[in-house]
């Protein structure tokens, strides 16, 4: 017989809980607190997104003004610009970091030499734990107009003239995906090796004594193992596509306006609104509006992986 603590309710009701789960209660309160505290006690903030805010008055006694801080997004000049280049660059991410992390770790995992592949490995990651302000260094050392290494290599072919390439519109979307690809790749190619390394052995070797290519290995025993985690990180990623990544919009191009057209982004012009316009109400409306918005698309998005593949689906 296992033995049992109960607790008593207000309402006399007693409620079992086994003795021996009871350490695992104790384990995941520091998480049930950090979420009560940090994640849904600051929800009442939302209130502000419906209201004139005043910092003197605060959320108790500021006016309502209804939906007028969502206007904002939409009345704006800018509001097709920065939709479009939010929605558009997460899109692009989503299917050049899958494809290029899935490669990886499909590479990864045939390698023989195990020292080598965790070599490598590291070598993939290590970007990921860099800051986009580091990354923003790293990138005008290469792109500076008076010391940049392309401008250097161009200067010592004897061509004329140095380019400015923080006024070149052009280059930064492929430069941005590039970026990014470089930096968050890393972390999904571990996710995709940790699944990898679980598929057992013998199915591999069957299909070598069935002659079957490396390619043939990967299409019809590795992808479809794979078809689970892939499916949860395409549910996951909807539910940021209106939300763009500030430190790779805003540090990286050096919030030059001459690249607004192609790199503001809903968060990085809502945050230069509200260091000019100080609308606290503005603000909490954009991030409830994309919140709403990705938590939409990520019930559309499970909804359609139940469609294609309900054991890939996250609920």
């Amino acid at each position: 017989m296992k033995k049992r603590i109960t607790i008593k309710s207000n309402s006399n009701r007693g409620k079992l809980i086994n003795a021996e789960d009871f350490p695992l209660y104790l384990m995941a309160l520091p998480t049930v607190l950090y979420l009560v505290i940090f994640c849904y006690l600051p929800m009442v903030g939302l209130v502000m997104a419906f209201q004139d805010f005043n910092i003197t008055k605060g959320i108790l006694t500021s006016p309502f003004v209804g939906f007028r801080n969502f206007e904002f997004l939409f009345s704006t000049t800018d509001a097709w610009v920065i939709t479009r280049n939010t929605v558009v660059y997460n899109l692009v991410f989503i299917v050049v970091n899958l494809v290029i992390s899935i490669t990886l770790a499909l590479m990864l995992s045939s390698l023989r030499s195990a020292a080598y592949a965790k070599t490598m490995q590291t070598i993939y990651m290590m970007p990921f734990f860099l800051s986009y302000a580091v990354v923003a260094i790293l990138v005008n050392a290469f792109l500076d107009r008076d010391n940049g290494l392309v401008n250097v290599i161009i200067r010592s072919t004897g061509e004329p003239g140095l380019i400015n390439w923080y006024h070149r519109p052009k280059i930064w979307p492929p430069l941005l995906v590039f970026v990014n690809a470089w930096k968050g790749v890393g972390y999904q190619t571990v996710l995709y090796l940790a699944v990898i390394s679980g598929i057992s052995v013998e199915l591999y070797e069957a299909a070598v004594l069935d002659g079957a290519t490396n390619w043939q290995k990967a299409r019809y025993i590795t992808l479809p193992h794979l078809r689970h985690i892939i499916g949860i990180s395409l549910i996951l990623s909807m539910g940021s596509i209106f939300r763009g990544d500030f430190g790779l919009f805003y540090n990286v191009p050096m919030d030059n306006g001459m690249l607004y057209p192609v790199t503001d982004v809903i968060d990085t012009y809502i945050y230069r609104a509200l260091i000019y316009l100080s609308n606290v109400g503005m603000s909490t409306a954009a991030g409830l509006y994309q919140s709403v918005v990705g938590f939409v698309l990520v019930i559309v998005a499970n909804k359609i992986v139940t469609k294609l593949d309900a054991d890939s689906a996250m609920f």
